[in-house]
């Protein structure tokens, strides 16, 4: 069964494109080693085994479907190239680098310092994020600003409801989000392909929207290390570097903070970075993209098909600017 909040969550994507599951067969286990409920809340006396789980693998569930006719429906994205076929800098820039060097992202013990202008900074644990707040499984689009795309089932948290518990005050207009500097483990960071660690930034009402999660799993397991371990944002309308992984710092700003690729190349990536098929990136078009798994590519949606619910956000600006 879906974990849902409420239905215009689980409602931005089409039943049509993530149903019948053949690759989708263990997102009962993470239910269990979790503690969750059948309604998404957390069992606190079960919380250890997820924390421990890296190692985990878990048996098949029995698969599910939708009540979509069958030639209506898409698969989600394999999970297998999920979990191989990834951008993650620090271990390596080649696709295939990061799941042959996730075994060098150390990923106990963590914690997540939040701080800047809020009134109540403090630090957050893994262990605090995970037994503190209700998981919600969530099917996102992720669009790459590199035209390619998949389909994946999030295990998490909005990110609103962990920066309420900071208290924001009226001066945090920005959310900046730093990744972990490891130079003596991650491999990527040894090379000055960024100026390390990894930087990236929403505007406040962007991080307040029910859409933004901060994910700790995939598939119905804990998130594999490749991925982003053991938390990472996923912003949906936005191309897929603005959802940094491996956080270990949260600060409210009053001023827009620099992000990494803007830094790295402000004519190609923009701050906002919203998934927008009428703005081409410099190098290559943005109109079609190219879904994982699949020979044909297919129209880009205007924020990534989520328009309905963030759009209004934009309303003031001038969208055919890159962003």
């Amino acid at each position: 069964m879906l974990i849902k909040k409420s239905a215009p969550v689980i409602a931005t994507i089409k039943e049509s494109e993530v149903t019948d599951y053949t690759h989708y067969q263990r997102r009962r286990d993470f239910l269990k080693i979790s503690g969750l409920a059948l309604g998404g809340a957390i069992g606190s006396q079960l919380v250890p085994s997820l924390l421990s789980a890296q190692e985990h693998e878990p048996p098949d569930m029995p698969k599910f479907r939708s009540s979509q006719d069958d030639h209506l429906r898409e698969q989600l994205t394999d999970e297998g190239k999920v979990t191989s076929y990834n951008n993650f800098y620090e271990l390596g820039t080649g696709k295939s680098d990061p799941v042959k060097n996730a075994h060098l992202l150390k990923t106990r013990p963590w914690t997540i310092e939040v701080g800047g202008e809020c009134d109540k900074p403090g630090v957050l644990g893994i262990e605090d994020l995970l037994s503190g707040f209700d998981l919600e499984e969530r099917i996102y689009r992720l669009r790459c600003v590199e035209a390619w795309s998949m389909v994946i089932p999030w295990i998490g948290i909005e990110l609103g409801s962990v920066l309420k518990r900071f208290q924001p005050n009226s001066r945090a207009k920005y959310v900046e989000f730093v990744t972990l500097m490891d130079a003596d483990n991650l491999p990527g960071q040894k090379r000055q392909i960024l100026d390390w660690p990894y930087r990236e930034g929403l505007r406040i009402d962007e991080a307040m929207h029910p859409l933004t999660l901060l994910s700790v799993g995939l598939y119905g397991k804990v998130l594999p290390n490749q991925n982003g371990a053991p938390v990472r944002l996923v912003v949906p309308w936005k191309y897929g570097f603005k959802s940094i992984k491996s956080i270990v710092a949260i600060r409210l700003t009053e001023q827009q903070p620099a992000t990494s690729w803007n830094l790295s190349a402000p004519r190609e990536y923009g701050f906002y970075a919203n998934v927008n098929p009428e703005v081409d990136h410099p190098r290559w078009s943005q109109a079609r993209e190219r879904k994982i798994g699949h020979l044909h590519k297919t129209p880009t949606e205007m924020f990534n098909g989520y328009g309905e619910q963030v759009a209004s956000m934009y309303s003031q600006m001038d969208l055919s600017r890159w962003y």
